[in-house]
This record gives structure tokens, C-alpha cells and sequence, in this order.
């Protein structure tokens, strides 16, 4: 009896598996009353050093265009997408579904966490201000 009764209680006992591997998405703008502007803050705030070697046509090696079809060069050719990811790169008001956040992020989806020749990746920070851009409806220039 003293047995059945030391498995039901071990059997109720949560096992500890740890902190969540994957942070959650927040979809909404962590500071809505600090607009963020394309250009200032997406741009050369974070974009410049990470993201435009790959990502520009006058990058250093333009791979990201030349093979992904992804230009991040204006908010508007950045909305475009690419090759695989198209206009889910950047979805206006819904950061958590836009792919560009994923692929940012510590464990994106699928394929590589950009930019492609990190560490370093983009801080929480940076990510942060991309998200809000998004958050905020993702205006161009």
C-alpha cells in the first residue's frame, strides 16, 4: 500500500525542465508614446554595421540581394521581402508574425539567426526597436 501510494503522489510532482528556451514574442510597442522613425532609428541605429554589408546595394558583399532578394535600402524595398520570405518579412502592426523579427531572434524558425556572420547578433535593444517600428504600423521614410 505504502508503494502505490509513493508512485500516485511522485506521478503528481511537476518535473523541473527549466527556464523556456525561446523567449515570447510581445507584439505590441514596448513605448508608445516614443515613435520610432525608419531611418533614424532602424536604420542607422541598428541596421548600419548588421544588417547593410549583406542587405544594400552598396554593401561590402551584397550577398542578401543578390541571392535572397532582400534590400533593406528603404522601408519600402525592406517591405517587399525577398525571395523566400515576400511581404511576411515585415506584416504592419504585427511584429510576432513578421519574419524579419523571427530571423533576429535567438531561435528563429527556420534557417540561420541573422545576420549570418554573428555572434555578435543584434542586442535585445536593437531587436526592441525593430519590433516597435513594426508595432507602430512599419512607416517608410
Amino acid at each position: 500500500m505504502r508503494a502505490l501510494l509513493l508512485v500516485l503522489l511522485v506521478g503528481c510532482v511537476e518535473p523541473d525542465v527549466g527556464a523556456p528556451s525561446r523567449v515570447a514574442c510581445v507584439g505590441s510597442d514596448s513605448d508608445p508614446a516614443v515613435a520610432i522613425d525608419f531611418q533614424r532609428d532602424v536604420v542607422t541605429g541598428v541596421l548600419v554595421g548588421h544588417c547593410d554589408r549583406c542587405h544594400t546595394p552598396t554593401g561590402a558583399t551584397p550577398i542578401g540581394i543578390s541571392i535572397g532578394g532582400l534590400d533593406f535600402s528603404s522601408a519600402s524595398s525592406l517591405r517587399r521581402g525577398g525571395v523566400q520570405s515576400g511581404t511576411q518579412i515585415v506584416v504592419p502592426g504585427d511584429p510576432c508574425a513578421s519574419i524579419l523579427v523571427q530571423k533576429i531572434g535567438a531561435a528563429p524558425p527556420f534557417g540561420a539567426r541573422m545576420p549570418l556572420d554573428g555572434p555578435p547578433f543584434l542586442s535585445a535593444s536593437q531587436i526592441q526597436v525593430i519590433s516597435d517600428w513594426i508595432a507602430e504600423g512599419a512607416a517608410s521614410e
